[in-house]
């Protein structure tokens, strides 16, 4: 069912008080409703410290204060239907915005704020376990206040005082809902990360399942099970807890809810068996709901039943919320959500966020723009921010190549104010650069192909789809990534109907660049006066078909990138082709692994020892630097 918002709600000119200040004004759009079933799931993930919202995005700018008024008003109406809701987050909490990144301690902020929303499951992402600080504060600080609903299935910490391995939280719970009173077994697992720092141990999934804990827990005979993890929907990870709950469980539901990938999207198992994956950076509220469950009397063999699943994709900004919610304006916000919403731009008026650096002369787009071109990010670092900023004194007349995984990078720039906030939204991490000096050209130059997947080197844990954005790990079927070639400009993410963009909701009439009149919908360059504009954003496809998303949108043409990008500097002067004997390979810290074995592939004699520190430089701090020197002017 569509709901059509009446176009009078756009002049709203305020959004609810709860939204931080300075948070663009939501605009209305077509919206579909959620639909309710016996058990309900709201899902966030892989949110990285975005719970200010986006405040340069008007349809995700929606604070977690709004999103705990939200769940507060989808409770009570749930109670109203005497059906469950249930909240899940499933990882990467960490890492990707101001918020977190910026304090002294990392995270100085966020973990009380976080905490403020109820959790019914929760479960570690790779983020959390990169650094021993971060694995420490997880384990002290928010497994503690999440004591009941933290699940570590196949996580354990590694105590300082004694070295014990011990299990980060517990294994799986058990627990009735309120209102219907299914029994629930919950699992929460992380995909088999192996960078993960040393007072962290992940065991391997497979491993895992063979423990005598495991395989109590799927003779449990529970009315449903959830799966929470940090996994991408088509990992291999699920696809085998799937089948060893299925072997011994053939009619129990599944609920799996997931994330890492950074996608909205949905997997169908089975009949009864369907996994969620709910976006990114807090732009998503992902919805499930569960009909056809059957209570189980004590003892009694599972049977089969017709089971049905629905999802949505919620868009993050506090009209949809309101709509879905059921309630005004004036009515949203909670007493809590309001207290959360001025923690959190307390928070960041202390940190100094909105502290501005320079000003972006425009757009510069991680994967909605082509790469090579002058509105992609990575042609922008490639050019301009790495030649410029990652020389090391003593050495910047030698030639050098310095290599950056696109993976170091995680969100755009817009036009305009360049804050304090935007260096870690576009890259948070602490990786500096390492070198290797005077590699003989004609063997460095072709370390960034073999980086980029041409060659057959590297597999395992050394595949090099690690290097890449998180879209791109674990792509859904419906997102086919071509093959890429550094040497060419790469070409849209194809879906099997051959379009160059995400699947769109409608057919568009190419003649009037506007949406047919019987399908209710227009697009953004049309005006009516009784339908709200459709705006550009998602349009999912997933296993369920290409209606999950709560927001009727334009759809985005999306772009794959390679694994990673090379900047040349300091090369001879005179002919275009002009090369140098030898360079100082240079590369971020993280990319270290893949650098030794694709050299000696290319018939360098290296090792481990041949690499010393380049510069103490971060790639956040870099950016930085460069945007106060280059992008002075006014905004």
């Amino acid at each position: 069912m569509i709901y059509r918002i009446a176009a009078a709600a756009i002049s709203l000119a305020i959004v609810a008080d709860g939204a931080q200040p300075g948070a663009p004004t939501p605009v209305a759009v077509p919206m579909r409703e959620l639909e309710w079933g016996q058990i309900n799931f709201l899902h966030t993930t892989d949110t990285h410290g975005w719970l200010a919202g986006h405040l340069q995005e008007p349809q995700y700018s929606a604070d977690w204060g709004d999103y705990i008024s939200f769940s507060e008003h989808m409770q009570r109406k749930a109670d109203e239907k005497g059906v469950d809701l249930l909240i899940v987050d499933t990882g990467d909490r960490v890492e990707g915005n101001g918020l977190y990144d910026s304090s002294e301690p990392k995270g100085k902020y966020i973990s009380n704020i976080f905490g403020k929303q109820r959790m019914n499951m929760i479960c570690t992402g790779n983020h959390e376990l990169y650094q021993p600080e971060s694995v420490a504060r997880e384990h002290s600080i928010t497994v503690p206040h999440f004591m009941r609903s933290y699940i570590a299935s196949n996580v354990d910490y590694i105590e300082p005082e004694t070295g014990n391995q011990i299990p980060q939280a517990q294994r799986y719970i058990k627990f009735r809902t309120l209102n219907q009173g299914l029994s629930v077994v919950a699992l929460g697992f992380l995909f088999n990360f192996d960078r993960n720092a040393n007072n962290s141990v992940v065991v391997p999934v497979e491993e895992t399942m063979k423990q005598q804990w495991f395989q109590d827990a799927i003779r449990e005979k529970p009315d449903l099970f959830v799966v929470t993890g940090h996994v991408g929907l088509r990992m291999i990870e699920f696809e085998q807890i799937f089948k060893v709950i299925r072997e011994e469980n053939w009619y129990t539901p599944i609920v799996f809810l997931g994330g890492h990938a950074h996608v909205r999207d949905a997997r169908k198992f089975d009949d009864k068996a369907v996994a969620l994956a709910s976006g990114r950076y807090f732009e998503t509220i992902g919805w499930m709901s569960i009909d056809g469950v059957k209570k189980k009397s004590k003892g009694a063999v599972s049977t089969n039943a017709d089971i049905t699943f629905k999802r949505r994709y919620i868009d993050n900004n506090v009209l949809g919320l309101q709509h879905h919610a059921g309630v005004d304006e004036k009515d949203f916000s909670t007493e809590k959500g309001l207290n959360v919403s001025k923690a959190i731009a307390d928070a960041r008026k202390e940190l100094d966020l909105d502290h501005k650096i320079g000003c972006s002369p425009g757009d510069f787009w991680m994967n909605r723009a082509q790469y090579p071109s002058n509105t992609s990010i990575y042609t922008w670092l490639e050019k301009k921010v790495l030649p410029d900023t990652i020389v090391n004194k003593e050495r910047a007349d030698k030639s050098r190549l310095t290599i950056v995984n696109t993976g170091a990078i995680r969100f755009d720039i817009f036009k305009g104010a360049f804050t304090k906030d935007s260096t870690y939204l576009i890259s948070p991490f602490i990786s500096t650069f390492n070198y290797i000096p005077d590699v003989p050209y004609s063997v460095a130059k072709k370390v960034l192909r073999l980086l980029n997947g041409e060659g057959p080197l590297f597999e395992g844990a050394l595949n090099t789809k690690y290097l890449s954005i998180p879209e791109q790990m674990a792509p859904s079927p419906f997102l086919v990534k071509e093959r890429l070639h550094t040497t060419s400009a790469h070409q849209p993410l194809q879906f099997p109907d051959g379009s160059g963009h995400q699947h769109p909701l409608v057919v568009e009439d190419h003649e009037t660049n506007s949406v047919g009149k019987d399908s209710g919908y227009y697009s953004s360059s049309q005006t009516h006066d009784d339908e709200p504009r459709v705006i550009n954003g998602y349009t999912t496809k997933d296993d369920l078909g290409d209606d999950g998303d709560d927001a009727v949108h334009s759809p985005i043409k999306f772009y794959s990138v390679p694994n990673c990008i090379q900047s040349r500097a300091a090369f001879p002067e005179g002919e275009e082709e002009a090369e140098p004997e030898t360079v100082d390979l240079v590369f971020i810290d993280y990319v270290q692994p893949w650098i030794i074995p694709a050299l000696q592939f290319s018939g360098g004699d290296y090792h481990p020892e041949n690499i010393t520190s380049y510069l103490n430089t971060t790639l956040t701090e870099a950016i930085a630097e460069w945007v106060k020197a280059n992008w002075d002017g006014g905004c």
